[in-house]
């Protein structure tokens, strides 16, 4: 489809949950309910039409935490601190349940949104969202 953003692949332009049924904008909306900053960001993209994946595939906890607790070193490494991710991590990290993934993602391409649902997609067990391009800090020594 597109290519990798930061070595995730994007997937479907129109989200399936497991049975194949799409996953509706205002049911995705409905589970940002949250006030923390990821959650308003990735509600005002929904809301303004912008286009977003939900994965087909489940995965074990364990696999997301450890493919983004290491992107996030990288990261650092770099001199680039992505916010709310490192929250993310650790809240899929404690929800210990296979954990389906989802980007939002505005044409415009200034901001990447990863929402980590439960299984069965009707809660939001994480989220993440950061201004692109990520601006280089100095590297901790």
């Amino acid at each position: 489809m597109r290519g990798r953003l930061l070595g995730l692949r994007y997937l479907a332009a129109v989200p399936h949950d497991p049975n194949g049924v799409t996953m509706e904008r205002h049911v995705l909306e409905s589970l940002l309910i949250g006030d923390d900053e990821a959650s308003v960001i990735a509600l005002a993209a929904l809301r303004s039409g912008a286009p977003y994946s939900v994965e087909e595939r489940v995965q074990p906890t364990g696999a997301h935490a450890g493919v983004f607790s290491r992107r996030l070193q990288r990261m650092r490494m770099r001199g680039f601190e992505p916010p709310g991710l490192e929250r993310a991590v650790q809240l899929i990290r404690e929800y210990d349940r296979p954990v389906r993934a989802a980007l939002i993602d505005p044409g415009s391409r200034t901001r990447f949104t990863l929402l980590f649902l439960t299984e069965d997609g009707s809660a939001l067990v994480a989220c993440a969202s950061w201004p692109l391009p990520l601006v280089a800090r100095k590297p901790p020594l």
